[in-house]
């Protein structure tokens, strides 16, 4: 069994995929928070209806961004400065999936049960999550801008044993 030929960006396809994914997610879980919120100091159960899709999509497509995630990060070559955020953001990433899909879960039973108001806990669940997302983000964006995991230029620059 051959190995995968590898583009200039460490990867067997175009453009990493995982970082596209992630903000289909990104935006589902805030979405569907802003819904909630807004939901229920309007009383509008259309938002709920909303909220609720939104999560139940994000709770299968974070375990995609997580599948792509581990794989791209197995393929990059990240320098040792970088492995410690690497190894947050993984651990975040599986931890963000178990309470995605908890939290989609819990949302599938208000809804069940009452499409006519969220109670003020899964409201602080939601926003919970949501600083986790924002953190995420953070650690995600500190490997692709400051360590420059799949970059072109620190790709070839690490490939030449050069620091960069």
């Amino acid at each position: 069994m051959s190995a995968l030929p590898l583009n200039s960006q460490n990867l067997p396809y175009p453009d990493p995929l995982h970082p596209i994914i992630v903000h289909f997610v990104i935006a589902m879980v805030f979405f569907s928070f802003f819904c909630d919120v807004v939901g229920y100091f309007t009383r509008n159960v259309r938002l709920f209806e909303v909220s609720f899709w939104n999560m139940f999509v994000a709770a299968i497509a974070i375990f995609l961004a997580i599948i792509f995630g581990q794989f791209e990060a197995g393929l990059a070559q990240a320098q040792k400065a970088a492995q410690s955020t690497l190894n947050y953001h993984t651990v975040l990433g599986w931890s963000l999936g178990a309470i995605v899909a908890a939290i989609a879960a819990w949302r599938f039973v208000i809804r069940n049960r009452s499409t006519r108001k969220v109670p003020p806990a899964y409201l602080g669940a939601a926003t919970f999550l949501v600083c986790l997302v924002f953190l995420q983000v953070y650690l995600g964006s500190k490997l692709f801008w400051v360590y420059g995991l799949h970059v072109e230029p620190v790709v070839q620059a690490l490939k030449q044993g050069v620091s960069p």
